[in-house]
């Protein structure tokens, strides 16, 4: 005999009130919410809980269709539902043909970010969840239920490479539809294309006493000129794959080009969303400096004479120029995170990956080195920077971060040292395969989960170590496939 119960509690408005359960002809249903059950099991209601139990002998079974559908589909139809939403997913996963190093971890993060993406819109989620701190009991709770353009090439570049060309197409297409209605271009939206405002929920403690608990996220106001370089980058990619990129859909790409042109001498927030005031980041110039470098080359691929490429061409190359001479710290060593400053930032392992120098030029060496010296809190996990936040106490180890270390040593040339780093944080997924935003240095989950550019990095770095090569393997594959194309 098995006892089964299954227990269903509803949160409309974040818990704010309570749920009343009622019984109609298509089953039950919440008051105030669209949910509904139906299941052949006896059914109890304690104070908002629906309870569905009962003892199950050898050759029984139990049925339970819980959805947002009025009305839900019959019990009958259970069977067939289960099968065809298996089939779809052995007919996605089988799409991939990736089989290099670490195929298996590989294949996984494509199928969480499967998970992670809205099929209405193309968005994909940044994680699904608010508020899972940062910092045990600290305030470092934010709302990652948004797309982030920054990881905008990565996941177009991944979905292809990994054989999901059509979900890299919509993608596209929702980044497109940003583009044109947007000007100047917000860090990130929501899955229909729009952001909310950021507010607290003070009726909740929040997870193990991490309080406050926010919904929406602030950033979507702030100033991130990285962004430009993100959507350009993917744009880029998508050009050279398919050529299917439309005389309108490069004139709004070409805005947000001139807009970089125009406007890459000034600060903004950096990539890291720090509520301060605007700074010139290192790394927000580098990805200013992708935007004007992919305009450049987009307006040749799709031979548009009339684009201001010189001009463009000049900006780039003043913008790389300024880099190197104010955002490289001879005493430090290293790029360092803003012009004046000395602090290392992690973002700048990008700096080899999307072309900006190359991973073997001594100054990205030093950078890379500095970054491991003064924000490693173990071998393999890195924390983002070490810079005054304005906010109390301090976060864990950033996994986009550690990941990405395993992909600059890649170009350095030191695969056995990436190699290692890769497999230690490969082995610090959790039971389902599944890795956070942050780790703390003892290992414990941190941050919202699980967290969508982790999984992408661990794709990159992955395909980096399988080709081992001194050029990002996804950039070069874009541009390989592009050649064998024409």
């Amino acid at each position: 005999v098995l006892r089964v119960r299954a227990e269903l509690t509803p949160r409309p408005g974040y818990g704010a009130r309570p749920v009343r359960w009622r019984r109609d002809g298509n089953g039950w249903h919440a008051d105030g919410t669209p949910l509904r059950l139906r299941t052949d099991l006896p059914v109890t209601v304690e104070d908002g809980t629906l309870v569905a139990e009962a003892e199950l002998r050898a050759g029984q079974d139990a049925t339970l269709l819980l959805g947002y559908a009025d009305p839900v589909p019959a019990l009958a139809d259970a069977e067939e539902l289960t099968e065809r939403t298996a089939d779809s997913w052995r007919a996605w996963s089988a799409r991939g043909d990736y089989t290099g190093f670490a195929a298996g971890a590989v294949r996984h993060s494509a199928l969480v970010l499967r998970g992670l993406s809205y099929d209405e819109t193309g968005a994909l989620l940044a994680a699904p969840t608010t508020s899972l701190p940062e910092e045990i009991g600290g305030v470092r709770n934010w709302d990652y239920r948004f797309t982030w353009h920054r990881d905008a090439a990565l996941l177009l570049l991944a979905l292809f490479r990994l054989g999901h060309a059509e979900e890299g197409r919509r993608y596209l297409r929702f980044l497109l539809g940003i583009c044109a209605r947007q000007h100047p271009l917000a860090p990130l939206v929501g899955i229909h294309g729009h952001a909310t405002e950021e507010r607290e929920l003070p009726h909740l403690s929040g997870y193990a006493g991490s309080a406050p608990v926010r919904v929406g996220n602030e950033a979507a106001n702030q100033i991130q000129f990285d962004t430009y370089g993100h959507i350009l980058d993917a744009a880029l990619a998508y050009q050279l794959l398919t050529g299917e990129l439309t005389g309108p859909q490069w004139a709004l790409l070409r805005r947000h080009v001139e807009t970089m042109a125009e406007r890459w001498r000034e600060p903004d927030h950096g990539v890291w969303e720090i509520r301060g005031p605007c700074r010139h980041y290192v790394y927000s110039k580098v990805m200013t400096w992708v935007c004007l470098d992919r305009g450049i080359r987009l307006a040749g691929l799709l031979g548009d004479g009339a684009a201001p490429v010189d001009r463009w061409r000049r900006e780039r190359d003043a913008l790389h120029a300024e880099v190197l001479d104010r955002g490289y710290d001879e005493r430090a060593g290293s790029f360092v995170m803003a012009y004046g400053g000395t602090e290392p930032d992690a973002s700048l392992l990008r700096m080899p990956l999307v072309g900006f120098l190359p991973g073997d030029d001594a100054r990205v060496v030093a950078t890379v080195e500095r970054i491991r010296a003064d924000l490693a809190v173990a071998p393999d996990l890195i924390r983002r920077y070490r810079a005054d936040d304005g906010l109390p106490g301090t976060e864990g180890a950033f996994l986009l971060c550690s990941f990405e270390l395993v992909s600059a040593l890649v170009l350095a040339g030191r695969h056995g040292e990436a190699r290692d780093i890769f497999d230690r944080l490969a082995g610090r997924a959790g039971p389902l395969g599944l890795h956070p935003e942050e780790r703390a240095p003892d290992g414990t989950a941190l941050g919202n989960f699980p967290q969508a550019f982790t999984h992408l990095a661990l794709i990159e770095a992955a395909l980096n170590l399988d080709s081992a090569g001194d050029r990002d393997a996804l950039h070069a594959w874009a541009e390989r496939s592009a050649a064998a194309a024409a």
